[in-house]
């Protein structure tokens, strides 16, 4: 036989050498393939950790899914404890005349600066200086609701201050200093917020979008976004009416308080308050309900709530309506682990 080779095992040689090519260029489609989704990936990972830098992983303007932070929900020390305290009813940018009150109250934006910083200050100084040996985590910063006066009534929109827009513009700033101030103080700052009524953009309450449409949203909005990428401070902005919040081992129901009804007989505030607490517990599980609205200052963890005064104070609402005058103050309590309340204080705010 000859050392040539056959035409058929050419033919075979042949149809092995394009099969091997042909599976080399599909490698190589392969690997180039590989390479573009490994650069995908880096920057899809890029694109995450600007994300987590800025604070919007948990957080966008448009709607979040939260998460509390680690501070909050870790295991608490005995020892520790937690500064809370919550700022509503400032009613930012009313203007309430002392003449038409028997002098009992005034109030203006120059007052309400005032007012909003002596806030601030005096959560500094009480747990600075007088509720000490407690190793405070942090501090949690309600936001309750109600911080425009708003123009949902025909004479507010003559006799305010500013109009809602300007008004959500210089009431930012201020925010944000006593937010800085807060900061430079405690280690973290937590701030869950919800809508009053004062705030909303329609005459009559609304069900539908309540949050969305109402200028405190907007301005707890715009407070989040100037926090965004910082460590100390986060924000819990609720989509709707309640926000449930944690606190060491302690959970409370943050509301504004407008969905109490009643309140004009012999009990006052009491029976619808209690009612309130009931039903609230009826679709949640919580230990206390914080919320504001009625401007008296009622603090009674024994009976499941804390009820804020107001930065305003006594007004023309109140004098026609022959209300107890109540001066303007706010709510603080420290939070400790297994006893929830430890102690609780009125923020005297007009001195």
């Amino acid at each position: 036989m000859s050392d040539d080779k056959s035409l058929e095992e050419f033919a075979t040689e042949g149809e092995v050498i394009q099969e091997i090519t042909t599976m080399s260029r599909q490698l190589g489609k392969v690997r180039t393939e590989r390479d573009v989704l490994k650069a995908q990936v880096r920057e899809l990972e890029a694109d995450l950790d600007q994300a987590e830098t800025r604070g919007q992983l948990f957080t966008q303007l448009a709607g979040h899914t939260y998460k509390s932070p680690a501070w909050l929900t870790r295991k608490p020390k005995k020892s520790s404890g937690v500064v809370c305290t919550i700022l509503s009813d400032t009613h930012f940018d009313e203007v309430v005349r002392p003449e038409e009150i028997g002098y009992r109250n005034e109030y203006n934006r120059k007052i309400a600066v005032e007012r909003l910083k002596t806030y601030f200050q005096k959560i500094i100084l009480l747990t600075k200086d007088y509720i000490t040996g407690i190793n405070y985590e942090g501090c949690v910063l309600f936001l309750g609701g109600d911080i425009f006066s708003g123009d949902i009534h025909e004479e507010l929109s003559e006799t305010n201050e500013d109009t809602m827009l300007a008004s959500v513009i210089f009431w930012t700033e201020q925010i944000t200093a006593g937010i800085n101030l807060l900061a430079e103080h405690f280690d973290y700052v937590h701030i869950p917020c919800v809508v009053g009524n004062h705030g909303r953009r329609t005459r009559k309450p609304r069900h539908k979008l309540r949050a969305k449409d109402n200028f405190d949203w907007f301005l707890s909005k715009t407070l989040e976004q100037r926090f965004i990428g910082s460590k100390k401070v986060t924000f819990d902005v609720a989509a709707g009416a309640d926000l449930m919040v944690d606190v060491q081992d302690t959970t409370y129901l943050l509301t504004h308080g407008d969905q109490a009804k009643g309140g004009g007989g012999i009990g006052g505030i009491w029976p619808p308050l209690m009612r309130m607490v009931a039903r609230k517990r009826n679709n949640a599980d919580f230990d206390y309900m914080v919320l504001g609205h009625f401007h008296q200052l009622i603090m009674a963890p024994s009976s499941g709530f804390l009820l804020n005064g107001s930065l305003k104070g006594y007004d023309e609402y109140a004098a026609i309506g022959n209300f107890a005058f109540e001066a303007p103050q706010q709510a603080l309590w420290i939070n400790v682990p297994e006893k929830g309340i430890l102690w609780q204080t009125a923020l005297l705010v007009d001195d």
